[in-house]
């Protein structure tokens, strides 16, 4: 009777699990929690909430540094920006062997675009269009960081942003929430894997929700302040696709949002994010993101500090709000003991997933961090990736590629940068191993052709700005002679020469955090260089480094070939050698819209009309929405690439002029490579809401394949559209499709396009 009692009491236990939807897995990890939760005291829960930076704690003295103490008490739940199986190794052993609780600590670190092994800086990535690269890049990434004892990275950062003056647009996927939204379930995906308890898949976190891009002026931590409707959009949708795609924590960004900043704002935390979206993982706050708030004027520490308790932020990044306040204001009934424990466990749950309980050493294997991280293997593919996202601006009279022959003059202050060719947020990159563009073309060309070389410039004629502009190590090696004196030196070569390659544009760290500008020209030295070359006669090719869209108008109508190569990663010099020698035909298109000055900024394509919209290919209309001064047009849209072959469209065919809600309406073209070379295409969907109870875009992505294609090949390219892609967040912010008229748009970019119209049925 006994076992007969036991046998059903299982059977009902299951049946109940089924019909939560509780899986057995679930189970063991809350009733393990259950049980380490009973033994812990307030203090040690505390604790796990507390994620200090690593500081310099150095092998072999973890246990007596400041850190280790804490460690040990149990105040520290998990440690950032250590790196080395050694270090981590002994760290962790000071938890877990001589700690009261033993718990196991989580490591994490800023694996933005790649570990050693590093990829194009974000921005450079949404350029290429192919989600298995992107996936891939981050599956690289995840098997490098956690062969060196990492298992967190804070990443993707997926901040739509449309304001090329914010440093850390580079960071992002670009302007559009439907690729951004693809390139965040992606990378998501590469972290993860299948199985985060693995030891080669590692925790994401997404970032920073919520829209930090849209910092007012452009400038850095600023605030935000927007409608909600251009909120759920325009902006919440990658945040919202990282959720949807299993990533493992959310951390809080510094912007506030409605008045509250991020970092204590439960509609964001709670509402949106646990509520309408069911996620489970845990949030974690930006850099110092709750001490932070009394500057915005929402009081003292230890305010602050239950101000994102009650929003719904569950471990404090490098602040210690939590370790030191949390305790007063439970006594003050300011906060729950109930919260404290839902946050507490949020995180040991994070720890569990990825099973350090189990083997808290499982990321500290030596053999691993010798012979997976930095491979001639990850090194080919991080090649291979950046070639692919670099994007061909001009090329008049086909100037590229460049034969391997004859005498080419490499000139400008990002030519010999093995340093910059990371990029912002490179934490990880020795940088003695990056390929600088003047090595890329020493390997290309052996004894084929003849490669000359000189500066030219500094990266600016002011040394203090060339010093911000250069920190973390990204020195460019400041040349001491006068300005004169270089530019002459660069002029001798050209002239030998049959070809220039002028590299120049921003250096590394002249975008990414708190790196944001005014001005987003070509410093003006280097553009007097330009000039120079020009004057010379000789065919000239920018190599163009930046880490957003600048303002590139004199450029672009006196350069008679443009590659943007943003930054690379470590393999960049031979990629960059790869393209402009035709061994790689360009296919990058633009996430971000290049604006013909500053003053055109915000400037995005999928903006609204107004009631006074200028006329089709008009300059200037009075009283129409313009400038004097400036048409409305961007100098590159987004989407916009070109190759070293051509691509022309058919006409849109339609299955069918109607679509209802049960129905899937298809939409093809035929694409043709009338070019003499193989070549990719991104082929572009777009769609126009015509009329609404809200207004809408004159355009919106919903769809994209990137297609090869041999010289003289045709293919027929075809999209499914159902209701899903028509729906939107009305005024009252639910998600429906409402009955009219749309417009169809595909094509190579967002302004070349082929166009077609059904309508919807409801």
């Amino acid at each position: 009777m006994k076992l007969f009692k036991q046998v059903l009491t299982g059977v009902i236990i299951f049946i109940s699990l089924q019909a939560s939807g509780q899986s057995s897995d679930a189970v063991k990890m809350k009733n393990f929690i259950d049980v380490l939760m009973k033994k812990m005291t307030l203090e040690e829960k505390l604790g796990q909430l507390n994620l200090p930076v690593s500081g310099d704690i150095l092998t072999g003295q973890a246990a007596n540094s400041d850190i280790g103490k804490k460690i040990r008490e149990g105040k520290v739940g998990g440690l950032f920006n250590i790196k080395s199986v050694e270090k981590i190794r002994a760290v962790q052993k000071v938890a877990v062997e001589e700690s009261r609780l033993k718990i196991p600590m989580i490591f994490g670190m800023d694996v933005i675009h790649g570990y050693q092994t590093t990829f194009p800086i974000p921005l450079g990535m949404s350029c290429i269009w192919d989600m298995n690269l992107v996936e891939k890049s981050a599956r690289i990434a995840a098997q490098e960081a956690s062969a060196d004892g990492i298992c967190w990275t804070f990443s993707p950062m997926v901040d739509i942003s449309r304001d090329p003056r914010w440093g850390r647009i580079s960071e992002g996927n670009g302007e559009d929430a439907y690729l951004g939204s693809r390139i965040a379930a992606a990378m998501v995906k590469g972290y993860q894997g299948n199985d985060l308890s693995k030891n080669n898949t590692i925790m994401s976190c997404v970032k920073h929700y919520a829209m930090y891009g849209a910092a007012e002026a452009g400038r850095d931590y600023n605030t935000t302040d927007m409608s909600r409707v251009r909120m759920y959009n325009e902006y919440l949708p990658p945040y919202k696709a990282a959720v949807d795609a299993g990533v493992g924590s959310v951390m809080a960004s510094f912007n506030e949002v409605d008045g509250i900043p991020a970092t204590a704002n439960k509609f964001l935390m709670t509402d949106v994010l646990r509520t309408q979206w069911g996620f489970k993982g845990f949030v974690v706050t930006d850099y110092t993101g709750i001490n932070e708030m009394t500057d915005h004027g929402m009081g003292d520490l230890q305010l602050v500090s239950s101000l994102a308790l009650n929003a719904g932020v569950d471990m404090d990044m490098v602040g210690e709000g939590f370790l030191t306040t949390l305790q007063k204001s439970l006594q003050e009934k300011k906060v729950t003991l109930q919260q404290i424990d839902i946050a507490c466990r949020l995180v040991l749950e994070a720890k569990y997933k990825l099973g350090l309980f189990e083997d808290p050493y499982k990321y500290c294997d030596v053999q691993r961090a010798k012979t997976e991280i930095f491979t001639p293997a990850n090194r080919k593919a991080a090649r291979e990736i950046a070639a692919e996202s670099f994007v061909l601006l001009k090329n008049a009279n086909n100037v590229l590629p460049i034969k391997k022959n004859g005498t080419i003059a490499l000139i400008g202050p990002l030519a010999d940068a093995k340093e910059n060719m990371s990029g912002t947020w490179s934490v990880a990159t020795d940088m003695s191993t990056p390929i600088s563009v003047l090595q890329g073309l020493k390997n290309a060309l052996g004894n084929n052709a003849k490669l000359l070389y000189a500066k030219g410039s500094n990266l600016d004629a002011d040394s203090l700005f060339e010093e911000r502009a250069t920190l973390f190590g990204k020195t460019l090696h400041r040349d001491k002679r006068t300005d004169e004196v270089i530019l002459q030196e660069a002029l001798a070569i050209a002239n030998q020469s049959d070809v220039i390659v002028a590299a120049l544009g921003e250096s590394a760290e002249m975008s990414g955090e708190s790196a944001s500008r005014s001005d987003i020209t070509i410093p003006k030295i280097q553009q007097e260089l330009l000039a120079s070359l020009l004057k010379t006669g000789k065919p000239v090719i920018l190599v163009l480094f930046t880490g957003r869209p600048l303002a590139l108008k004199w450029e672009n109508d006196n350069v008679p070939a443009i590659l943007n190569v943003w930054f690379g990663g470590t393999e960049a010099g031979d990629a960059i050698a790869d393209v402009l020698f035709g061994d790689v035909n360009p296919s990058g298109k633009l996430s971000a819209t290049f604006p013909q000055n500053v003053g055109q900024v915000p400037i995005f394509y999928n903006h609204k009309n107004t009631g006074r919209p200028l006329g089709e290919g008009k300059w200037f209309q009075k009283f129409r929405s313009n400038y004097l001064d400036v048409s409305n047009d961007p100098l590159y849209p987004f989407g916009y690439g070109l190759s070293y072959t051509t691509f022309s469209y058919s006409d849109i065919k339609l299955s069918s002029p109607t679509i209802n809600a049960n129905q899937t309406l298809t939409a093809s073209v035929t694409v043709t490579n009338t070019g003499n070379v193989t070549g990719k295409e991104v082929v572009e969907l777009y769609i126009r809401d015509l009329i609404g109870s809200t207004t809408h875009p004159v355009k919106e992505l919903k769809g994209f394949q990137k297609v090869e294609l041999k010289a003289g090949e045709s293919r027929k390219i075809t999209f499914s559209i159902s209701v899903n892609d028509l729906k939107f967040y009305n005024s009252d912010l639910k998600f429906v499709a409402e009955p009219g008229d749309f417009k169809i748009f595909i094509g190579g970019n967002s302004r070349d396009l082929k166009e077609g119209q059904f309508k919807l049925v409801l």
